[in-house]
C-alpha cells in the first residue's frame, strides 16, 4: 500500500517563549492542548515555560510536544494533511507516538514530562563532561581523519546523530570541542550547536535502564493508528511493543534521519509536512530533493489567511 502524504514531527531545538507564547494562548488547536497538558502535569505549562531558564527544561520539552500535535492538527484542517505514515526523529518520538494513538494524550505529556526530568537528574551525576556538537559541510574524507585522530588520542566520541551528507552531530568530551571547531574548519565544514544535555550514544545505556524503569514502565503503548518510521534505521513499526523500544533505543542508538527519508520514499510518501517549530529536518537536501515539503510551525499557524474575494 502506498502511503503518499507522510508527516513528520521535528527534532527539539531551542524555541524560546517568545518565539511559541502567543501562539500557544491564541491558537485554538494549542490553547485545547495547553489544557490536557495543564490537567495532567497539575500545573499551568504556559507560565512554567515563560518562568523556566534553559532550553531543554521540562516545561520546554512539554511545551515544544504540545506545539508540534496543535500544528498537526491545524495542518490537517488549513492544508489538507491526510498522512497516511508518521515519523519522529529524536524528541519527535514522543509526539508520533500521542498523534498515532500509542499513548493517550495525557499519557504522553506525563511521559514526556517524566523523561524530562530524568534526563535532569541523570546529567546532573553522570557524563557531566560530555556533550553534542552539530556541524555540516564536512567532507567524509576530511571528517574520517578527523575522528581517527581522536580514536589516537584515545578520546572517547560517537556520532549521535547523521542528518544528511556532511551533517553530522558528534557527542565527545566537552574540553574536545574546541580542538574539533579548528579541525572541522580546516576542512571546510562549518561547527553550529553544542548541545547539553547530549543523545543518542551507547555510554548512555544507563540512562536508557533509568528511564525504562522509572518513567517507560508505567504506561502501555498501543498499537499505532497509522504505520511509524524508526529514526535509528528506517525501519517500518506497527505494534505498540516496537514503538516502545524505538523510544527506548533513542537513549542509547544513534539518530539517522537519511533512512527515515529513505524508508518514508519508498513507502511511497511525495509530500511530507513537518509539524511543529523546524530549522532543520524540514530543510536538508535529503528531505527536499525527495518530497514536496509543507512546513506547518506555529508562526505560519498565526498569519491571518487571505480570503478570496468571493468568500
Amino acid at each position: 500500500m502506498a502511503h503518499d502524504t507522510a508527516l513528520v514531527f521535528p527534532g527539539m531545538g531551542p524555541v524560546p517563549f517568545a518565539e511559541v507564547g502567543r501562539f500557544m494562548v491564541a491558537n485554538p488547536y494549542a490553547r485545547d492542548l495547553v489544557a490536557v497538558a495543564d490537567e495532567a502535569l497539575g500545573y499551568s505549562l504556559v507560565d512554567a515555560f515563560r518562568a523556566s531558564p534553559g532550553d531543554y527544561s521540562e516545561a520546554a520539552q512539554v511545551a515544544f510536544f504540545v506545539n508540534c500535535l496543535a500544528c498537526a492538527h491545524w495542518a490537517r484542517d488549513h492544508l489538507g494533511v491526510e498522512p497516511d505514515i508518521v515519523a519522529g526523529p529524536s524528541f519527535g518520538e514522543k509526539a508520533a507516538l500521542a498523534y498515532t494513538g500509542a499513548l493517550e494524550l495525557p499519557d504522553a505529556v506525563r511521559l514526556t514530562a517524566g523523561i524530562a526530568r530524568c534526563l535532569e537528574e541523570y546529567f546532573a551525576e553522570e557524563h557531566q563532561d560530555i556533550v553534542t556538537l552539530s556541524f555540516v559541510r564536512a567532507p567524509q574524507g576530511g571528517l574520517d581523519t578527523i575522528l581517527a585522530e581522536l580514536g589516537e588520542a584515545e578520546e572517547w566520541h560517537e556520532i549521535s546523530c547523521h542528518i544528511d551528507d556532511g551533517f553530522h552531530m558528534i557527542s565527545l568530551p566537552e574540553h574536545r570541542v574546541a580542538w574539533l571547531e579548528e579541525r572541522l574548519r580546516g576542512i571546510g565544514s562549518l561547527p553550529l550547536y553544542t548541545m547539553r544535555p547530549p543523545m543518542h550514544a551507547s555510554v548512555f545505556r544507563s540512562l536508557r535502564d533509568k528511564a525504562e524503569r522509572e518513567v517507560i514502565s508505567r504506561y502501555s503503548f498501543a498499537d499505532p493508528e497509522l504505520p511509524v518510521v524508526a529514526d535509528q534505521d528506517g525501519r517500518l513499526l506497527h505494534t505498540g511493543e516496537e514503538l516502545r523500544t524505538m523510544l527506548l533505543d533513542g537513549f542509547d542508538h544513534p539518530m539517522n534521519w537519511p533512512s527515515v527519508t529513505t524508508a518514508l520514499k519508498d513507502a511511497g510518501a511525495t509530500r511530507l509536512c513537518v509539524a511543529g517549530p523546524d530549522s532543520l529536518f524540514g530543510r536538508v537536501p535529503c528531505t527536499t530533493r525527495n518530497f514536496d515539503v509543507v512546513a506547518a510551525q506555529p508562526r505560519l499557524a498565526m498569519t491571518p489567511r487571505r480570503r478570496s474575494r468571493a468568500a
